[in-house]
């Protein structure tokens, strides 16, 4: 069974990005995400990181029609 919240660890590997570059993503709340537990360590719905990446194919896709890229 997959599990529903992903770790930060988790959302960098599967976007090939460095930790402080997902730690980004969630502190400017471009991904939602919230803080759990008593250390209150970040946690992103696997829905929310699937929506953050559909979003980034508009975005590029606008970007590649617009001439942009």
């Amino acid at each position: 069974m997959a599990s529903r919240f992903l770790s930060l660890a988790d959302v960098q590997e599967m976007l090939n990005i460095s930790s402080t570059q997902a730690y980004s993503l969630v502190r400017s709340g471009e991904l939602p995400a919230i803080q759990v537990g008593p250390k209150k360590v970040w946690r992103v719905e696997t829905s929310k990181l699937e929506e953050y990446i559909e979003h980034q194919y508009a975005r590029t896709r606008e970007r590649i029609a617009s001439g942009d890229l």
